[in-house]
């Protein structure tokens, strides 16, 4: 088994000198806290919520603000007008640093990143602010215009050609879980053991270094709202279908909308060492591809499958890994596909009790990989893999391989 682009020596760093001008590395990672749409964060838009994440990033690593490359970042259902632009200026960058915003839909923050490290493997070792945002408590209304002038309000876009069907998204976790044999029993467990481990991950305070606290309606909000102590499988089995009459699809076993940013500091090894960065998530590899857009859910497998092949690494030789819970059917599902085990992954909870932030949630499985290696927690190698995999509207998925090194 080759452990990806790089071969590391027996201490856990770098065996190669060649190249590491195009190695990307990921040095910082943060993340503000995830809450409920309409909750607490709800007077706060898109820029709100990243900017204090972009300025504390640049503080934790020491970097010039006028030193950025360019600032990446994912958005769902917002406005428009750039926000990754936008936040970087009211972060306090140089009026020289650029920004882009990306949509891939549920996959923008992680594609953001992938885009910026295959950008770092371009050479010239630049630096890059890369994630995602949403703020679906202040996203807009969006309306199609008629002939006549008026406006045709809709809740969501199309994705697809109507020839190719265009689930909504609980529809479509309906279809995975009748397609890959998921129960009910197996959902309801797996949402069950996603607030547990997320309530036990906040009473030990191992979400608390990737948190930036947040100002919001006059007080300081800094830890996310969604697990919930008080779940229990008798209450879960309560829960009615949600989508499909007879369904096994319920809001206990589905995510729900959260407002939330989250981003990393990414740039290459030979820049990072300069930074005097001590260790970091090498990106060995990043894979989006598309599957049937009724089985939209199950994107994330396919492109774990094909990342994983390209390098050489059995699924089960990854020590980590960060899976978007936007549904129980659809993780379970993924993760059967792949032959992992699904209490391997999420060790601390995932959206199913965190919540979904659309853009941002593909950056947050990369900032609980990096915060869950550098604590050693449940890595039994001194190099650790860890993949992040995420599913998206239109039938996406997004991967993406790292591995931890001591710089």
């Amino acid at each position: 088994m080759t452990r990806g682009l790089s071969s590391l020596d027996s201490a856990g760093g770098p065996a190669w000198q060649a190249g590491e001008s195009r190695q990307p590395v990921i040095i910082a990672a943060l993340r503000s806290p995830i809450c409920r749409a309409n909750g607490q964060l709800r007077d706060l838009h898109a820029p709100d919520l990243l900017a204090p994440v972009l300025a504390s990033l640049v503080e934790t690593t020491g970097v010039d603000p006028a030193d950025v490359d360019d600032v990446i970042m994912g958005n769902a259902v917002g406005g428009g007008g750039n926000v990754a632009r936008f936040a970087a200026l009211q972060a306090g960058l140089s009026v020289g640093v650029p920004g882009i915003t990306i949509d891939r839909q549920c996959g923008s923050g992680l594609d953001a990143i992938a885009l910026a490290s295959r950008l770092v493997a371009a050479g010239g070792d630049p630096l890059y602010l890369a994630g995602g945002v949403e703020s679906i408590s202040t996203a807009p209304a969006r309306a199609n215009r008629n002939h006549d002038g008026g406006l045709d309000f809709y809740s969501r876009a199309s994705f697809v050609p109507p020839q190719f069907g265009d689930p909504d998204m609980g529809v479509a976790a309906e279809n995975v879980a009748r397609e890959y044999a998921v129960t009910r029993e197996q959902q309801d467990d797996y949402a069950l053991r996603s607030h547990q481990r997320a309530v036990t991950a906040a009473n030990e305070d191992r979400f608390r270094g990737e948190i930036v606290p947040l100002g919001a309606n006059g007080t300081v909000v800094d830890s996310d709202d969604g697990p919930r102590a008080s779940l229990r499988a008798p209450l879960m089995g309560r829960f009615p279908a949600a989508f499909v009459p007879g369904g096994t699809v319920t809001a206990a076993n589905s995510c729900f909308d959260a407002d939330a940013a989250s981003g990393v500091v990414i740039t290459s090894l030979k820049r990072a060492r300069a930074l005097g960065a001590l260790d970091g998530l090498l990106v060995l590899g990043c894979d989006t591809t598309g599957v049937d857009p009724q089985l939209l859910g199950i994107g994330a497998a396919h492109a774990a499958e094909r990342l994983l092949a390209r390098h050489d690494v059995a699924a089960a030789d990854v020590d980590l890994i960060e899976f978007n819970e936007a549904f129980a059917s659809q993780t379970i599902a993924c993760l059967n596909h792949l032959g992992i085990d699904p209490a391997r992954a999420n060790l601390d909870g995932g959206a199913l009790a965190l919540g979904h932030g659309y853009g941002a949630s593909g950056a947050v499985l990369v900032t609980r990989l990096l915060a869950q290696v550098r604590r050693g927690f449940a890595c039994h190698g001194q190099s650790p893999l860890a993949l992040a995999m995420i599913s998206g509207a239109g039938g996406l998925g997004t991967a993406a391989l790292m591995q931890y090194s001591r710089l």
